[in-house]
């Protein structure tokens, strides 16, 4: 009976034992868990943060590529309306070669500015161009990444 008993409580002691190392493994666990869940937590407000910069930087790009659309428009009808300007001048130097009386010096000065000023719109009219395609481009590297980011928010939740 006292070796029973000895026994008995030798098994008792390893099983205690046993329960205490089961028990520490699993606070561990719990405590890595915790750690997983703020980590995944922090990681998601960051993820959160960096969508809304993107969406003020495409708000922002948006407004920009209005702006220079708007302003390309402003100068294709500037630059319309100054080759009509441009006919007309052309026209009117042509009746004064052909002997009609006002001054063929004045004639030419106003083609020359008519031009000068032409030529000055549809450089405008180029770079206003230029930035609306850049913006546009801009917009659809954020469209990219944005469709990149639903992308990596679809990982499965068992970790794999």
């Amino acid at each position: 009976l006292k070796e029973e008993n000895a026994s008995l409580r030798s098994k008792i002691n390893k099983l205690q034992i046993f329960s205490e190392t089961q028990a520490d493994k699993m606070r561990k666990l719990e405590r890595k868990l915790e750690e997983n869940k703020i980590k995944e937590e922090k990681e998601a407000q960051d993820l959160e943060a960096m969508v809304q910069h993107v969406e003020q930087n495409l708000q922002l790009m948006t407004k920009r590529a209005v702006k220079a659309e708007n302003n390309a428009t402003k100068l294709k009808q500037e630059n319309a309306l100054l080759q009509v300007q441009l006919k007309n001048y052309k026209t009117e130097n042509e009746a004064l070669r052909l002997g009609q009386s006002a001054s063929l010096a004045a004639v030419k000065q106003n083609a020359d500015l008519a031009l000068q000023n032409l030529l000055t719109i549809i450089t405008n009219s180029r770079s206003s161009i230029k930035q609306l395609v850049s913006g546009a481009e801009s917009l659809q590297l954020i469209a990219d990444l944005l469709r990149s980011i639903d992308r990596i928010a679809e990982v499965p939740e068992d970790g794999q």
